[in-house]
């Protein structure tokens, strides 16, 4: 009984909580699982051509690789940046 208080208790905090503070509300924003998946298998297909790259062409390799990793970077940034405005 008293643990079913306390949670009741720590909701309603938690709810004037958001209320008083809207920012600290989050919605999770999630893919829908099939796309999820699909991203994730690219991503690492991807990932994978990437290494051997690095390892037939050398500097070039880890360059195009450097420039992968920096272009996904900044789109998810962007992305994450435009959401929350």
């Amino acid at each position: 009984m008293a643990t079913s208080d306390k949670q009741r208790q720590f909701d309603q905090i938690v709810e004037r909580l958001t209320t008083d503070y809207p920012s600290l509300r989050r919605v999770p924003r999630q893919w829908p699982r099939p796309v999820l998946i699909t991203v994730l298998c690219v991503g690492g297909v991807v990932w994978g051509l990437l290494s051997v790259a690095m390892v037939a062409w050398g500097a070039a390799g880890v360059a195009l690789t450097c420039a992968v990793v920096a272009i996904t970077v900044a789109a998810l940034v962007a992305d994450s940046h435009r959401i929350r405005r």
